[in-house]
């Protein structure tokens, strides 16, 4: 069995966003997990942050998963901590063997690292056996901050290969790789070993018309009932298939903003993808060109807003609380932050030409929410911010991004 312990990261790593919170944490809790979807870069996170305190060792080697999973006291012993394990949901019978020598001293902090894909039978594990002993962290794919670090200057055209390339590390790395492959694979990858291990599903290729019907539905109220019709599928078995996309953050249900919170659990969700490039190879978008033209370019552009306000949540080891308002007569805004007893509502709008008409739904909603709306935003392509009153404000989208 071999344990590979990194010497030195390559010139190539580009900096989180999370990795104060991460350092932090690993200060504060006996044990961090870092959950997301697959190669979204928690490996390489760990190994940059602790690659001189923790060894590290990964449940993706068979020799190593069958000690873990047949003889997990061996395995203790064989990798005592400071340590990282990687894809530890291959053994989730460790859990309890961590809680043991966590238990030993509770003082000690940092002794486990952890790494996980498929955070719904994760999660179950951890929160029997960890519960007050662990941090959990989400890494999404990169934002559009973090790969500015690899850029001059920001303009249109890097907004659009934003959506396009979408934020997995190896797209962001290596700018030469070409994207449809690459997603290509991915989706390949992610269809035999995420989804098969997560659920038995009878017929894969069902699975794959139902996740590109999905993509095609993006940014709109999630409906079962069409997505059952459409597919001839049970709507029980459509549940159970958004569940997984979800367990494996691949997709979002954001809930309708109600002033009763008891509300926003029985009205129907919109669906969002959680990586643009990703979304946009589903839907066949393979050009620069394509992007930001048509009818898919405003929900494309509406898309990436929201990825960047999911992501400063989990950079800051917080829960989204990120909904959506339309009200009866079809006053809407885009999306509703909670933050801190604040809300700040936030339109998104595909256009340069900004003006009074777009912020309708916007002024509503102040109204209504006066005492507790902090600020409001019209994120649009427009190059320049101003206010229209002193709580509504437009702003280009990278001076939005660099305020979240």
């Amino acid at each position: 069995m071999q344990i590979y312990i990194p010497r030195k990261m390559t010139k190539s790593y580009i900096n989180r966003q999370i990795e104060e919170t991460i350092k932090k944490a690993a200060l504060q809790f006996p044990s961090l997990i870092v959950t997301g979807p697959r190669q979204s870069g928690k490996t390489t996170l760990l190994t940059h942050l602790f690659q001189r305190s923790h060894r590290y060792i990964t449940l993706d080697d068979p020799d190593i998963r069958l000690l873990a999973n047949r003889e997990p006291k061996l395995f203790m012993v064989n990798y005592p901590p400071p340590v990282i394990i990687d894809e530890i949901q291959y053994a989730p019978d460790l859990f309890p063997y961590l809680k043991m020598v966590i238990d030993k001293d509770r003082s000690k902090k940092g002794l486990f690292l952890l790494t996980g894909s498929q955070s719904f039978p994760l999660m179950a594990g951890l929160s029997e056996s960890l519960a007050g002993r662990i941090a959990v962290f989400t890494l999404l794919s990169f934002s559009c901050i973090e790969q500015l670090k690899t850029e001059k200057t920001y303009n249109i055209n890097l907004l659009k290969e934003f959506i396009l390339r979408g934020g997995y590390p190896e797209l962001i790395v290596d700018r030469d790789m070409d994207t449809s492959l690459w997603y290509s694979s991915y989706f390949q990858t992610y269809l035999e070993r995420d989804i098969r291990s997560l659920r038995q599903i009878g017929d894969l290729l069902d699975f794959q018309r139902f996740l590109e019907l999905l993509a095609a539905v993006n940014g709109k109220i999630l409906n079962l009932s069409e997505l059952s019709r459409d597919l001839g599928v049970a709507v029980n078995t459509i549940k159970a298939w958004v569940s997984i996309l979800e367990a494996s953050h691949q997709i979002v249900l954001i809930k309708p903003y109600y002033k009763n919170k008891g509300k926003r659990i029985v009205k129907s969700p919109k669906v969002y993808f959680l990586d643009t490039g990703f979304l946009c190879y589903l839907n066949g978008i393979t050009q620069i060109e394509q992007i930001l033209k048509g009818t898919s370019g405003g929900p494309l552009f509406e898309t990436l807003v929201l990825g960047q306000i999911l992501r400063s949540y989990y950079n800051r080891g917080e829960i989204p609380r990120v909904y959506w308002w339309r009200t009866s007569n079809g006053n809407e805004v885009d999306f509703i932050m909670e933050r801190e007893g604040k809300i700040i509502p936030i339109e998104v709008k595909m256009t340069s030409n900004v003006r009074k008409s777009l912020i309708k739904g916007l002024s509503l909603f102040v109204d209504l929410f006066s005492d507790e709306v902090e600020k409001a935003y019209l994120v649009t392509l427009s190059g320049e911010s101003f206010l229209f009153d002193k709580n509504i404000e437009t702003v280009p989208f990278y001076e939005f991004i660099k305020t979240l």
